[in-house]
């Protein structure tokens, strides 16, 4: 009797481990973005013979091509397709080598150390090493470097950051007068904005370095980077709105609907066999199917329902009254679903909806409130207050720009109640610098 308990209770617990494990992968499921999905359910069709996949990829990539002639180009949003066919940094290189250098020792120093050059474009290797490894003297070394510096892209085999600028404006005719003394004998200077040192030693104004630093601006910093950029990537919407004139509709998008296909005619060959070993096996692929077929319809069904309610707590938005969103949190969506607040986090996280005016992703929508106004008696969101700082700053005189204190009493002007550290996280978050580093010299 005791054994037959006993045999009970570990029954039980394998029991409750298969639903532990069930119930995982279906939040995992849920918090699979669409690429994301389809990898998992085309490695469940490797694994289960019971299980075909389809996509809807290629349909939704066609039909956003055809409809491309009557989009903008921010509204194409497929309208870039990955080249497989680039070349990588290391072959365009070893092309211009081929084609410009005679078969000689010093194209070999040359060949030998484009080995050594970076993604970005950058030389690692440093010349005494260069000189052990190849037995050449310095001279020749420094000779094949020169060498390379002169192959395209402009600033390719730089040692350094200042180095690989001062190459791009040495190669362009169009660059400042004072482009490359500066980039050569003021490098720190310059970025750190010490300017009237820089002005006293090259005698220079400080509107000709506001030249020279807005040029720098424009070269690259890393000009192998472009040749090892994986391309563009393909963000497939879950959800598209609609708006036809003023009403609102949303649905979930094709792309993100693939679909899991029972082989029914092989599951009943299988079972046909009268194996227990075979009929186990097939019967568990089974219940793996009917599972994988409940998670993507709950998955599908949640993040539409999520949906569904920022299409009715920012109606504005997408009606495209307003630019600014109203305070949502995440704990909100949670209490009017009846869900979990991790829940609704991972119906969000890597989820994008298509509007006519853009792509965004679910997340973005949430925001908690800043501050109450007259006008916002619900508080201002996060995102409100960003877009005032903007215009604040983009707005202001250059010449004296705006520091965080004074945007802080800018924002008490219109009943914002903010904190200057406030300020300074939201500024810093834009990628906004502070006012010193804005000030120009016009």
């Amino acid at each position: 009797m005791a054994l037959q308990q006993g045999l009970h209770q570990q029954q039980k617990q394998v029991q409750r481990l298969a639903m532990t494990q069930t119930l995982q992968q279906s939040i995992q499921i849920l918090q699979y973005n669409v690429e994301e999905l389809q990898n998992f359910l085309n490695q469940k069709a490797l694994e289960n013979p019971l299980i075909t996949v389809t996509t809807n990829h290629d349909d939704y990539m066609n039909s956003s091509r055809q409809n491309s002639s009557s989009q903008s180009v921010d509204e194409n949003y497929m309208n870039q397709i990955p080249d497989d066919t680039r070349q990588s940094l290391f072959e365009y290189l070893l092309d211009q080598v081929h084609l410009t250098m005679r078969d000689t020792p010093l194209r070999n120093l040359v060949l030998f150390l484009i080995e050594s050059i970076d993604n970005n474009g950058y030389l690692k290797m440093p010349i005494e090493e260069a000189m052990e490894k190849t037995g050449a003297n310095k001279v020749d070394i420094v000779d094949a470097v020169t060498l390379i510096q002169q192959l395209d892209p402009p600033g390719v085999g730089a040692k350094n950051l200042q180095e690989c600028l001062l190459l791009q404006a040495e190669n362009d005719d169009w660059a400042p007068k004072a482009a490359v003394e500066i980039l050569r004998d003021n490098f720190d200077e310059l970025a750190n904005r010490k300017w009237q040192a820089i002005a006293k030693e090259q005698n220079v104004t400080l509107e000709e370095i506001q030249t020279v630093f807005d040029y720098v601006r424009t070269l690259t910093p890393k000009p192998g980077a472009l040749f090892n950029s994986e391309g563009s990537q393909y963000i497939f919407p879950d959800l598209i709105v609609k708006n036809e004139a003023g009403k609102l509709s949303i649905y979930t998008s094709r792309a993100a609907k693939p679909k899991v296909h029972f082989q029914k005619q092989y599951f009943q060959q299988m079972l046909q066999r009268k194996d227990d070993e075979v009929t186990d096996y097939v019967k568990e692929k089974k219940r793996e199917f009917d599972w994988i077929s409940r998670s993507l319809d709950q998955r599908e069904s949640t993040i539409l329902r999520v949906g569904k309610v920022l299409l009715e707590y920012q109606q504005d938005f997408f009606l495209e009254k307003t630019k600014e969103l109203r305070p949502l949190l995440l704990q909100d969506v949670a209490l009017k679903l009846g869900l979990h607040e991790s829940t609704i986090s991972r119906s969000v996280n890597g989820k994008y909806l298509q509007t006519r005016f853009g792509t965004f992703e679910l997340k973005s929508f949430f925001s908690s409130a800043v501050a109450k106004t007259d006008a916002s008696p619900e508080g201002l969101s996060v995102d409100s207050v960003k877009r005032l700082l903007q215009k604040f700053i983009h707005e202001e005189n250059k010449s004296k720009p705006l520091s965080d204190a004074k945007i802080v009493k800018k924002l008490a002007e219109k009943n914002i109640e903010v904190s200057r550290r406030t300020v300074a996280k939201y500024r810093e978050s834009l990628n906004i610098a502070s006012s010193s580093t804005r000030k120009r010299y016009e």
